[in-house]
């Protein structure tokens, strides 16, 4: 497989979390196509370090990974916030900052 094959897959996977990110109500769904759009923006970085033998995609691979890990734990604690304070997770219900 070459190049072109990989970033076609890259950017199948970017639209459909673009996609679900923006269609998607639920807190957990955006948190989760957000997720995957990250994934797909890695599987590019790491096809063009493998494409060009180098190792700064990778390396950049890593950093997004962890940006990830922390996105994750934020994420997770304003949902259970959100969902202890209005008992749901729609977006809609918590589009402003009063409680």
């Amino acid at each position: 497989m070459d190049l072109t094959h990989y970033l076609i897959l890259s950017m199948l996977l970017f639209l459909t979390g673009a996609a679900g990110f923006i269609i998607k109500k639920n807190v957990i769904s955006m948190f989760l196509c957000l997720e995957l759009m990250l994934n797909a923006v890695n599987l590019a970085f790491v096809a063009f370090s493998k494409h060009l033998n180098q190792v700064n995609g990778q390396i950049i691979v890593f950093l997004v990974m962890v940006v990830a890990a922390v996105e994750a734990a934020v994420g997770l604690a304003i949902m259970i916030v959100l969902y202890r304070n209005r008992g749901t997770l729609s977006v809609d219900d918590a589009d402003t900052m009063k409680w």
